[in-house]
């Protein structure tokens, strides 16, 4: 008999278990260790000049984990912060920390400084992996913070001797991508391979608890918390993954676009320790904003059978000109995940590929896959999927009740062995995210047909700008410490280009500031895509009567506001 707490179990494809061994392995090591010895020869990771197998991976791994073992004397419960873009040195620092039983904080290289400090002192990392195009937002604040070990890359240091001086040079000398920056103390990313290969790693005991992670995210409120993610938490999700497409992947075969970063959670664990777990080959993409260049590396890799990616990088693809002569013949299988895909998206590339984009929904919080569409559907549903096996969901009305009729909504939660351990040093935080066991997600949901999950409205707040959340509260705070403003509000509104896109409106205390110095102000504190797209600004903001401002105003009236 079906159960009526799992509809979506009748929905799975023929192969795809209801529950999955969540101890597959004892600890992410052991889950390498195995991708090592059953695919040595096979490459593991592909970027522009460079290419590794997992064998050499593995040496390479070995020698960054005896590196900062024996000479930055780090081990486990220290915490090492990686601010990599795609780059083959991704996997050999996140696979040499987590050797030497580091906790590893991803970190984004587009972080401006102010963003940068105030996670590297709320993880309390001491140690830093940095591209050397972004060291000076580091150099500006690293003495602030509790890093003591600094290890500075370029881009083209996993090239090889000849290719690595040519591609570095042209970088820092001729494209001039890499600011002045001055470190007290720091060692090159080389240097500490070299130093690192003539000693020996210990490997500590590391336990299916123990935390592999803290990934940033502000959660379902403004301010970014540290999520820890355990060894196991990783492990219970890629096996989650791993079921839910068995039918499709085959070990030592598949070749993938990997163009989302490697430090968002998504590719994280999809494309890296999914993938690495079955033999995969990942072509990385260093800047998918490069979409010319992007394209040169499909056509380099006619063999390629998985693209992942978010509905913008699609939808960047399918608008440029060149994708339309690229050789998809051995593509199987295309997920979007980080933001919802668009139905006009889907539709031009399934008439491109034949293939749809099989949303997924996931939450940082979650490790972060918690439902995905299966591989046999037919046409384009505007759902989230199915939960994955071993996950429990449920939709709760405002009043506590569990809702299973279709199209009733309520607040989507989920639960299973892929659920966070909490929010580091964040009781309360914590607390607010969970009943019980089930993680509280905030967006709205309802039932469709077949047990599957349709989002009808994000969180609150939240803008989701490219799969990335941005937060109005802290775009907000920078605004607000311009002394000619004297109040402001942050909404999303719809963008073709990247699903979301900030909108600001301000109210001026000097009558003169402009659209553009109030952007240039912002640049100089955020990231680029939370820097306002659009500015309005207003002679008063909606206010209720304790004087708080009402973004659900402005999000449904405009700006419900005088304009002027």
């Amino acid at each position: 008999m079906a159960d009526p707490r799992k509809p979506w179990l009748a929905s799975y494809p023929a192969g795809v278990p209801a529950e999955i061994d969540a101890h597959r392995y004892a600890n992410l090591n052991e889950l390498f260790d195995d991708a090592v010895r059953r695919f040595g020869p096979r490459v593991a990771f592909i970027n522009m000049l460079g290419r590794i197998t997992y064998t050499e991976l593995d040496r390479e791994v070995e020698a960054f984990a005896a590196f900062l073992q024996q000479r930055c004397h780090l081990g486990k419960g220290h915490k090492i912060a990686l601010m990599l873009p795609n780059l083959i040195q991704y996997p050999v620092a996140l696979f040499g920390a987590l050797r030497a039983g580091l906790t590893v904080i991803n970190t984004n290289p587009l972080y401006t400084a102010r963003e940068l400090e105030g996670q590297l002192n709320d993880s309390g990392a001491e140690a830093i992996v940095v591209i050397a195009n972004y060291a000076d937002h580091l150099a500006e604040i690293v003495d602030k913070t509790a890093v003591k070990h600094v290890i500075v890359t370029e881009v083209g240091d996993s090239f090889g001797f000849f290719k690595s001086a040519l591609v570095n040079f042209a970088v820092k000398f001729v494209r001039r991508m890499v600011p002045a920056y001055s470190f007290k103390h720091a060692v090159s990313y080389r240097e500490a391979l070299k130093t690192g290969r003539s000693l020996h790693c210990e490997r500590p005991e590391v336990g299916y608890g123990d935390i592999a992670f803290l990934q940033y995210t502000g959660g379902t409120t403004g301010k970014p918390k540290g999520a820890m993610l355990s060894h196991g938490n990783i492990i219970a999700n890629v096996c989650q993954g791993l079921g839910m497409y068995s039918n499709v992947l085959k070990e030592g075969e598949e070749v993938l676009l990997t163009a989302i970063p490697l430090y968002h959670v998504f590719a994280m664990t999809v494309n890296c320790f999914l993938f690495v777990t079955i033999g995969g080959t990942n072509l990385l993409i260093t800047d998918p904003r490069r979409v010319g260049d992007m394209i040169k590396d499909l056509r380099r890799h006619p063999e390629l059978t998985i693209m992942t990616g978010v509905n913008t990088l699609f939808n960047a693809l399918l608008n440029h000109p060149d994708f339309k002569s690229v050789n998809l013949s051995h593509l199987k299988l295309v997920i979007g995940g980080g933001a919802a895909v668009q139905s006009g998206v889907d539709e031009r590339f399934f008439k491109r590929t034949g293939l749809h984009i099989l949303e997924g929904y996931g939450l940082t919080e979650c490790s972060p896959l918690c439902c995905v569409n299966p591989s046999n559907i037919r046409d384009y549903n505007g759902t989230i999927g199915l939960p994955v096996p071993s996950t429990q969901a449920r939709i709760v009305a405002a009043d506590g009740h569990e809702i299973w009729d279709l199209n009733e909504p309520g607040e989507l939660q989920f639960k299973g062995p892929q659920v966070m351990q909490g929010y580091y040093h964040n009781e309360k935080a914590t607390a607010q995210v969970r009943d019980g066991d089930y993680l509280l997600t905030g967006d709205i949901a309802v039932w469709q047909e077949g047990g599957y999950i349709k989002i009808i409205d994000r969180k609150k707040d939240m803008i989701l700008v490219s799969g990335f959340n941005v937060f109005p509260s802290e775009i907000e705070d920078v605004v607000s410490r311009n002394e000619r403003i004297v109040e402001c509000a942050v909404i999303g509104i719809p963008s073709e280009t990247s699903g979301e896109a900030v909108k600001l409106i301000a109210v001026r205390r000097d009558p003169s500031l402009t659209e553009k110095e109030l952007r240039t102000w912002c640049r100089q504190y955020l990231t680029p895509y939370k820097v306002p797209r659009v500015v309005e600004f207003v002679d008063a903001l909606p206010k209720s009567a304790v004087g708080k401002v009402l973004r659900r105003c402005l999000r449904e009236n405009g700006t419900a506001a005088s304009k002027k």
